[in-house]
Formats: C-alpha cells, structure tokens, sequence
C-alpha cells in the first residue's frame, strides 16, 4: 500500500486556502474562514480518506505576508553560491530570521519543503502585483511541483487571463479553475487529474481518488433522493378526522389545520436538516455556512395561497398531477383537503387518479358526519420543489462559503416542470395509507410496501434532479 500523498496548500494572505480545503475534505469545520486577513496564524493538517484508508494530507499553511523583503534577504545574504535553491532556503531556515522577522514564512517554507506537491491558491480578483511574483520564486525555489488554483473565477472582477500569463511566465502551465465557494461540477475530478500529470508516479493513486469521489457524489445523490421522496410519502400519507361540530366550528377548524400545518412542516425541517448533514454542513452553521435559500424560506410557509398559486403555475397547462374532477364532487368532498380554501380539484383529482377506493372511503365519512384534512397536490409540488432547489444548492456549494444561497427561480422548462408533477404522481399511493405516516408512535414499524413506494419515488425525484441539473 502506497503511502499517503502530502499536499501542502500555499498562497498569499486571504486567497481562499482553507475554504479550498474545507470544500476538498467536505469538512465544514475545519480551520476559520473569515474575511480577515491571516486568518490561519500555523500549519495545520486535514486528511482525506479514501474507502477508510487515509489517501492525501493536506497541509493548510499561513498566507505569504511579505515574499519581496524576504527574496530581497535571501538575494542579498552572504551564502555559498553553488549551492541550490533548496538548499539555500534550507540554510535560511537554521537561521535567526526564520524565528523572527519571516517566521510565517519559514512556516510555508518549512512545510513545502516536505511534502510531494503543493496547491497555489489564487485569488484571481487581485491585481498582478510585485509580491506575487516574489512568492513564485520563492515556491519555486523549493523545487517541488506546484499546483495553481484560480479562486473565485466566477467573480466579475476577477483577472484570470492576467495571472494565467505571469503563471506561465514561471512555468507553471497546468492551472484548475476552482471556486472554493461553488465548486464547478468536475473541478475535483480536474484538480487531481492535474496533479497527476505533475507526478507520474502517484498517478494511479490519484485515479483512485477521482474514481472514489464520482461514487461518493453518486450514493450520496441517491440518498437524498431517498430522504426526499421518504417526506413526501410521509406527508401524502399525512391524514387528520374531524367531527362535524370540529368542521363546523371556524376556530376549531382552524386549530386542526394549523396543526397539521406544523407537522408538515417539522417534517419538511427534518428532512432538510438530514440533507445537510448528508452532505456535510451543520444547520446552525449561519455564519460560516449559511444554507437557507433565502431569508425566510428556511421557515417557509408550503400552504400559503402564494405559494399554491405559484405551484399551479410551476406545473402549467398540461402537466397536471391528479384527474380533473366534476363540481358534484367538490361540493360533495368540500373540507377534506387543505390548500388556499376553496381550492380542492387537486387534491380531489389525486384521489380519484387512485381509483374509487380512497374516493369511497371519503364518501363513507361524510354520511358519518367525519371529515379529512389531508395536504393537497399543488402543497406537495411546493414541498417536492423546495427540497430539490436544497439539493442542487448543496450539491454545488463549496463548504467554505461564506454568503447565503439565493433561491433558484420558478420552474420554467417544461421538461423541469413536467419531472417535479412526476414525482407527486409517484407518492401519490400513499394517500390510501394514513398507517404509513411517520409519527411518534412508539412501535411504528415501516411496511415493506411503503419502502417499496420510497424506493419508487425516489427515482422519479432522482430523475427530476438529472433534468433539472442538466437544464440549468
């Protein structure tokens, strides 16, 4: 077995280094990332594991803070000239300088001098300047195969074709484009790919890593679209009884529906939290890694008439989830759904699209004088639609990002739309079962035939996810 390779990650002060590495490592907590500069003050290792074994370890180091005066020392200190450029920065590290003035950049120096290879990570927003060039001589006088990461591409106000030329004008030709905030899908795969054309000799162990991370970005997928589809069965199944003096009285009414509203909701929060932690961020984590959508939509109301509105219009002409139904039974079944108040077709036509029995049973009680609120189809789009926009925020969101996720937009490729109303259809079996609601039952025990409907649902969701990723 192949030891570990050592990477150590260099860069000027603030370039993004750590936030490279806590993206790299899935690991949110991991270092301080702040928009102060020198942040990180001594080396510190992270390892990246690869089936259990340990495959790299990173080495985060201190950003360069004045590379000019310390190439102005070495070029002017009265050492043997036939000695190499790692010897000499050798010999300036058993000096007193090293331990004083230039200590954090003896630290860099120090660390690069013992691993394989090293990340330079770039903030592409900066000018050209004086400084960075002496930083390249620097590391390259250590002798050791340097990475160039351009951080922050993205950004209008980066300069990447500038600092492409200086890079190439110190021979560094092979570069990554890698946002450590928002990661471009592959930016993994092409940064070890890379690296492995810079050692040669560590290349199979590198395709080891790239094979590992497509089948961890792979089970990891799968699992959330499990975890979703598992919500939204949870909450099809969702079913409440009220007598009709309960029905009849506005207040009391009200108070059930309120109630069912929160449970759907705790549900919908639980689901969420359970995708963050999947991919390996902390639901408190509102300063480093904040992931609501927006300011608001982390408590988002999924029966507000707006948001119904908006679900009706996300599905469009067409790409309706249930069978239309006649106005006999809407007045019929009248209060046996939830949604904007009057508007019952969904959920109706839902039941309907199951066959008479649920339609049957909703009969049977009304002649007994009980009603059912249960979560209508145009509330499951907006659930189903809320934990997808989640998931492809995750999945492109770099674990040393510091800013909020902006809420992705209405649906409106039809394609996209047409994938989200799939995936309720796929649930919509669950509504015959109020037994398959998840609860705080103590001996509540998962029918092989509701896990059967997750695992079902769950690649309609994970088709509704390829679409929608590849549409974007």
């Amino acid at each position: 077995m192949s030891e570990p390779l050592r990477i150590a990650v260099v860069g000027h002060t603030n370039a993004g280094k750590t936030s490279l590495l806590r993206t790299l490592t899935r690991r949110v907590d991991f270092g301080d990332v702040s928009p102060r500069p020198g942040t990180t003050r001594h080396v510190e290792g992270v390892e990246l594991k690869v089936d259990d074994r340990v495959a790299v370890r990173f080495f985060d180091t201190p950003g360069l803070e004045d590379a000019v005066a310390l190439r102005e020392h070495l070029d002017g200190a009265d050492v043997d000239r036939s000695l190499t450029p790692p010897d000499r920065i050798r010999r300036f590290l058993q000096g007193p300088e090293a331990h004083g003035v230039f200590e954090q950049e003896a630290k860099v120096l120090r660390a690069l001098l013992d691993v394989d290879a090293a990340f330079l990570v770039i903030d592409s927003r900066e000018a050209v300047l004086p400084k960075f060039r002496a930083e390249l001589e620097l590391l390259n006088a250590c002798a050791r195969p340097v990475l160039p990461v351009l951080n922050f591409v993205r950004d209008p106000a980066s300069r990447e074709p500038a600092w492409r030329e200086l890079l190439t004008a110190y021979s560094l030709h092979v570069t990554v484009r890698f946002d450590a905030a928002a990661p471009f899908v592959g930016a993994e795969r092409e940064l070890y790919g890379d690296l492995a054309t810079l050692l040669r000799d560590r290349r199979e162990p590198l395709q080891k890593i790239v094979a590992f991370l497509e089948r961890e970005f792979d089970e990891r997928r799968r699992a959330a679209c499990v975890r979703i589809a598992e919500l939204l069965v949870d909450a099809a199944a969702t079913r409440r009884q009220l007598s009709a003096s309960q029905f009849e009285s506005p207040d009391e009414r009200q108070r059930l529906i309120d109630a069912l509203h929160r449970s759907i909701f705790d549900k919908a929060q639980r689901a969420a939290t359970d995708l963050l932690a999947l991919y390996g961020f902390r639901e408190g984590d509102a300063e480093e890694a904040s992931l609501p959508l927006v300011e608001g939509r982390w408590t988002m109301d999924f029966f507000h008439p707006e948001a119904l509105k908006n679900a009706g219009l996300l599905l469009g002409k067409g790409v309706a989830v249930g069978a239309a139904v006649g106005v006999v039974a809407d007045l019929a079944l009248a209060g046996l759904s939830l949604g904007a108040g009057a508007a019952l077709g969904g959920a109706i036509g839902g039941a309907v699209s199951q066959g008479w029995g649920p339609l049957g049973r909703k009969l049977a009680n009304k002649l007994r004088d009980v009603h059912e609120l249960t979560v209508e189809d145009r509330a499951l789009v907006v659930l189903a639609d809320w934990q997808l926009q989640l998931l492809r925020a995750l999945e492109q969101r770099g674990h040393g990002a510091v800013d909020r996720i902006a809420a992705g937009a209405a649906r409106t490729d039809e394609a996209a739309r047409r994938a989200v109303a799939q995936i309720v259809r796929a649930v919509q079996p669950a509504r015959g079962h109020p037994d398959w609601e998840t609860g705080n039952r103590l001996r509540w025990r998962e029918a092989p035939e509701r896990q059967d409907l997750v695992l079902d649902a769950s690649r309609s969701v994970r088709q509704a996810v390829e679409t929608i990723a590849s549409s974007a």
